[in-house]
């Protein structure tokens, strides 16, 4: 019986735009503080590649995915800013500084799950 591999066969690997480097969740210039680094595919799952992230974008994805989610529906760029909530969120981020940061709440219908 194969095994079937946990690593998604597409992942967005699209180069960084030339200059100033952006975030890819929100497009706002990532500044030099508050940075993060994120797994499109969790690393608990076995995702290895890593991109600069603002803290504040980050924190937004895991407060609304799970790592499964993350893995199954949300491990491209374009799947995450597809989402309604992330959509919001960057609507509401796009106008803060770079170095931005205020606390992230976890949506209702993530908690209590694991």
């Amino acid at each position: 019986m194969a095994r079937r591999s946990r690593i998604p066969d597409t992942l967005d690997t699209s180069p960084e735009p030339e200059g100033e480097a952006l975030c890819p969740l929100c497009g706002r210039p990532l500044g030099v503080e508050n940075i993060d680094r994120h797994h499109l595919v969790p690393k608990s799952l076995k995702g290895r590649e890593q991109f600069p992230i603002h803290k504040i974008c980050h924190r937004k994805i895991h407060s609304i995915f799970s790592e499964r989610e993350l893995l199954r529906a949300y491990h491209t760029w374009d799947a995450l800013k597809g989402h309604e909530d992330i959509r919001s969120f960057i609507g509401w981020v796009a106008n803060k500084p770079p170095g931005f940061y205020t606390r992230t709440f976890t949506a209702n219908k993530k908690q209590g799950r694991r």
